[in-house]
């Protein structure tokens, strides 16, 4: 009996002990009920705190107590208490948090999230009306980030950190985007394959990125196509081409589908080019995307796209005149011939996800790529390269260039992809099966004639200064697994996001496995909370793709493109280690962000650049390393408005044959300014300003190796301006009554300044085997009109 009664006393104080913790759980949203990661949630006066996962749910313990007051407090957001008079047991507390808005006029403005990762996110918004010549506004907003340099404004490609064009990775919705091959000039790209209209989201990395990101070793850049919520519809034309997008969603939005069609030709800047003749390019595109939510677990989309660029060329005459003030010289050639190229793609991807629980997603997806590219020419030109103070010619003579280059490329894949969510872990795992098939049928020489003597110059007869040959088929398979875990934590330090994962390959073309750890960790110190501490470290592969691993051998005098089984992949390793700090200066939000990185690279492939075309040795025959400094200052400039100013330094280099040679993207230097106001005392008149000031390339004469290129073109500078006026308002009746949201009309100047920037270099020779590298320059100032009209 005695034992009886201790057991039900130990029972009753167990119970009491229990009945003394409390538990507070809940979810926190914005206005609209989207859940709000991140938000942190403590208790007043106590060091007891936790932070919301990414579906904005929290849970909190504590010992009972009279009174507790619940802290809810984000960036962005206004800070919210709740008092609670002698809470006991499970208490639901759901939250909603509103938006700090800071009132000016007619424009409201909030404060954005922090960044926690590697990769930040740009506001789409903000740049829809950028002057623009490539016609891809996405990336020409890229262009402006910081670590960032594009010095074509023809192409639509880009830098980073001193990597190449294909070293950038491009997602839309998740699934890898490719770009034609054969292209080796702005003017044949055409458009890019993200339609700008289309967008909802952009996700960018300039290094340090996540292990689910694929193997290249520059950058990533993650589109996400938005879902219309009903009717909706824009139309853009001007001087450079039309567009037309088109979105509906069903009342309940369960099925939504956008369609989008683009046509643009650059003939009109093109005239502005030394080289004239009749110009005739055209792009035409057209893509659409379909999402379906049969229910509340199932979700599938379709993406379809069809692009078609063809771009044709007669030239007649060119005139250049370059040198010095005090030494002036001019190239002046006839043309006979013309070029016709025509690069055709097909893509197609279907997704489907299944939401388990909650807590759990799976999703599937296929995708399919195709193109057709042609590029054919024959032209012919008599040149004269004179001194215009010695009144004489230096070099008189002819050259020839012919190519008929075809390349059919098609890529199937398939993946698998779990999101699972585990307090306050997010993890992810991935795996990813692709096969490609390439065939190419390759020919181009080129000859050169001065005064009658073929160069270069042999006593048997005329020998083609450069040719080239390639007939090849290429099948691999290529699979990929990842896994990622995404953590939040709250600790006296302050709060920490710790993403790490791990990535790893497989090659069949030449059997090589690849493992790719990378980690990412970021902090919002108690101390100041303006603050955000970022390091990042990882190591990165560049898996060759058709050009690395075309290596040449000489045959019978030709170069002979020979297939590299024992090809390696190119490898990164990423230390990136910066910050944000958030201040208000004039009563308005500004950002200044800060970061410090060295790549150290092997295995690499040299290659060369000549405008747009990258050529690769085909071997792995270099190592090297790009360290550099990045800062950006965002913020209001103009009350209302977003402007930015960044600021960048880097170096690179490789040995080559044990000599330390500059990269083809070594640009020391670049400042870019996006600067956005309005008209004194009307909020219709937007001003647009986009200008860069960015420092040479190193360059060398054509088909002589990267160790000749000794040279360095001179700083890229250009301004380009657009002034837009907004006829029509969404408040306005007139707006109303047809469903207009807005009517813009718009002016823009292009190269304002009407700075003849170098894009690349034509070589000429003598006889006696002195070179001139005579300029080929980019375009000319231009003036657009554009109407643009959102329903």
């Amino acid at each position: 009996m005695k034992q009886l009664l201790l057991f039900i006393g130990l029972l009753t104080s167990m119970n009491s002990t229990f009945a003394q913790t409390v538990k507070v759980g809940g979810v926190v949203t914005d206005e609209d009920g989207t859940p709000i990661e991140l938000t942190a949630v403590r208790l007043e006066g106590t060091l007891i705190g936790t932070v919301c996962d990414l579906k904005g749910r929290y849970s909190l313990k504590f010992d009972r107590r009279d009174s507790v007051t619940v802290v809810f407090s984000m960036l962005g957001y206004q800070t919210r208490r709740r008092t609670l008079i002698r809470p006991q047991g499970n208490i639901r507390l759901d939250i909603t948090l509103p938006s700090i808005h800071f009132e000016l006029s007619e424009v409201s403005v909030s404060e954005r999230r922090r960044q926690t990762g590697a990769t930040q996110q740009i506001d789409v918004a903000a740049g829809k009306l950028m002057p623009d010549v490539s016609g891809s506004r996405i990336e020409a907003l890229i262009a402006t980030q910081a670590g960032v340099s594009s010095n074509n404004e023809l192409s639509s490609q880009y830098n980073v950190r001193g990597g190449s064009f294909d070293e950038n990775l491009v997602y839309v919705n998740g699934i890898e985007i490719y770009r034609p091959l054969l292209i080796r000039s702005a003017e044949q790209e055409g458009l890019s394959f993200i339609n700008p209209d289309m967008v909802q989201s952009v996700a960018f990395s300039t290094g340090g990125f996540e292990a689910k990101y694929g193997d290249r070793m520059s950058s990533v850049l993650d589109i996400t196509y938005r879902k219309p919520e009903k009717a909706e519809a824009t139309a853009t034309a001007s001087l450079l081409g039309a567009s037309v997008y088109a979105g509906v969603a069903t009342r309940d939005k369960r099925l939504t589908w956008s369609h989008a069609l683009r046509y643009q030709t650059n003939r009109y800047l093109l005239g502005t080019l030394d080289t004239r003749g009749e110009y005739n390019p055209g792009y035409l595109d057209y893509q659409t995307y379909l999402c379906w939510t049969p229910s509340r677990r199932w979700e599938l989309s379709v993406i379809g796209n069809i692009a078609e660029n063809k771009y044709q060329f007669q030239p007649a005459d060119r005139y250049t005149r370059f040198g010095t003030i005090d030494h002036v010289q001019t190239f002046k050639v006839y043309f006979d011939g013309r070029e016709k190229d025509r690069f055709s793609t097909l893509f197609g991807a279907a997704t489907a996800t299944w939401h388990a629980t909650e807590a759990t997603a799976l999703t599937l997806q296929a995708s399919a790529f195709r193109t057709r590219e042609q590029e054919t020419y024959d032209i012919t030109g008599q040149y004269w390269l004179s001194d215009t103070e010695a009144a004489d010619d230096i070099g008189v003579g002819t050259y020839m260039e012919h190519a008929r280059n075809y390349l059919n490329a098609n890529v199937q894949r398939l993946s698998l992809t779990l999101h699972q969510q585990i307090k306050s872990h997010a993890l992810q795992a991935g795996a990813e099966i692709r096969r490609e098939r390439i065939k190419d049928r390759i020919s181009e020489w080129e000859m050169r004639d001065s005064a009658g003597y073929s160069l270069p110059h042999i006593p048997d007869g005329p020998e083609l200064s450069y040719a080239l040959r390639s007939n090849n088929r290429i099948q691999s398979t290529r699979t990929s697994l990842y896994l990622q875990d995404s953590y939040r934590f709250r600790s006296p330090a302050g709060l920490f996001t710790l993403i790490a994962g791990i990535r790893g390959s497989y090659w069949s073309w030449n059997k090589e496995w690849l493992v790719s750890p990378r980690a990412s960790l970021a902090l919002i110190p108690t101390f100041n909370e303006r603050f955000t501490l970022r390091v990042a470290a990882g190591v990165y592969y560049q898996v060759p793709f058709y050009k690395e691993f075309r290596d040449t051998a000489m045959v019978d005098g030709v170069a002979t493109v020979v297939l590299n089984r024992h090809i390696k992949s190119q490898r990164s390793l990423h230390l990136v280690a910066g910050g944000d700090y958030h201040f208000r200066m004039l009563n308005r939000p500004f950002r200044f962000t800060a970061e410090v990185y060295y790549k150290a690279l092997s295995n690499l492939i040299p290659y060369n650049i000549d405008n747009v075309r990258i050529s690769y040795y085909g071997r792995n025959l270099s190592r090297g390393y790009a360290t550099g400094l990045d800062m950006k200052l965002f913020g209001e400039f103009v009350a209302g408005t977003d402007s930015w100013l960044t600021f960048s330094l880097m170096k690179t280099e490789e040995k080559l044959f044990g000599k330390w040679l500059p990269r083809p993207t070594d640009q020391r230097y670049r400042l870019s300014l996006y600067f956005t106001d309005y008209f004194p005392g009307s909020r219709r008149w937007t001003m647009n300003l986009k200008a860069t000031l960015a420092g040479g390339l190193p360059f060398g004469p054509p088909h002589s190796g990267r160790e000749t290129a000794l040279f360095r073109t001179p700083p890229y500078r250009r301004v380009d301006i657009g002034l837009s006026y907004n006829f029509i308002r969404r408040s306005e009746l007139s707006a109303q009554r047809f469903g207009l949201h807005h009517l813009w009309l718009g002016v823009d100047v292009f190269n304002l300044l009407n700075i003849s920037n170098v894009n690349s270099y034509y070589w000429v020779t003598d006889t006696a085997g002195s070179r001139f590298a005579v300029p080929n320059y980019l375009t000319g100032r231009r003036l657009n009109v554009r109407l643009t009209a959102e329903f």
